[in-house]
């Protein structure tokens, strides 16, 4: 098993099993940590998870700064993901989970806290790593702007005069539990 293909099962287990909406993998920021798989699920809980094949990685883990002093890490809930038996359960960090691989399949072998463990700073680092994520998406779909890209049902409706191709959601049908629809007050007769 590589490193490469942990990374790829986590983050299918993440997108399935766990459900998370964004994914992503092996994106650095100016924090420093740059997490194998990071993920969001609803109420902008993150989920990290870092793939390790090897012991001697996962002991070289321990000495980076933000494992050394958890509030300076990424990740409302934190998981290792290794080869079945790589780990033993007591050598797993409190309030970590574990996850294993068999083959294809993963499955959870210790449950990480269900207390949030990410911090101010945390949050802080998370929100500059998407920043900088965002960043090269608009460097490489240049000379639109990240606006004007994710505008593109727009630009489609108005094409076809007005009417979304068939197969289409409208921007306010999708299934995104990252937007909050507001009722506008007055339109139900509350306030928002």
């Amino acid at each position: 098993m590589t490193h490469q293909q942990l990374v790829r099962l986590a983050e299918q287990w993440l997108r399935g099993r766990y459900r998370c909406g964004i994914v992503l993998s092996e994106q650095s920021c100016a924090s420093g940590e740059t997490p194998d798989v990071i993920a969001w699920k609803g109420q902008s809980r993150s989920v990290v998870v870092e793939c390790k094949v090897a012991r001697t990685d996962f002991f070289a883990d321990r000495d980076k700064p933000f494992r050394k002093n958890p509030d300076l890490a990424m990740g409302c809930e934190r998981f290792y993901l290794v080869p079945q038996g790589l780990l033993a359960a007591h050598e797993v960090p409190e309030k970590w989970g574990l996850l294993e691989c068999k083959g294809r399949e993963v499955r959870m072998a210790i449950k990480p806290c269900r207390q949030t463990q990410r911090s101010q700073t945390g949050l802080m680092r998370e929100m500059n790593l998407l920043l900088a994520s965002l960043r090269r998406v608009e460097v490489r779909i240049e000379p639109q702007t990240i606006t004007d890209f994710l505008k593109w049902k727009n630009r489609l409706a108005e094409y076809n005069g007005g009417r979304l191709p068939e197969g289409i959601e409208a921007a306010e049908a999708e299934p995104n539990v990252h937007l909050v629809c507001a009722v506008i007050a007055g339109e139900s007769g509350g306030s928002v």
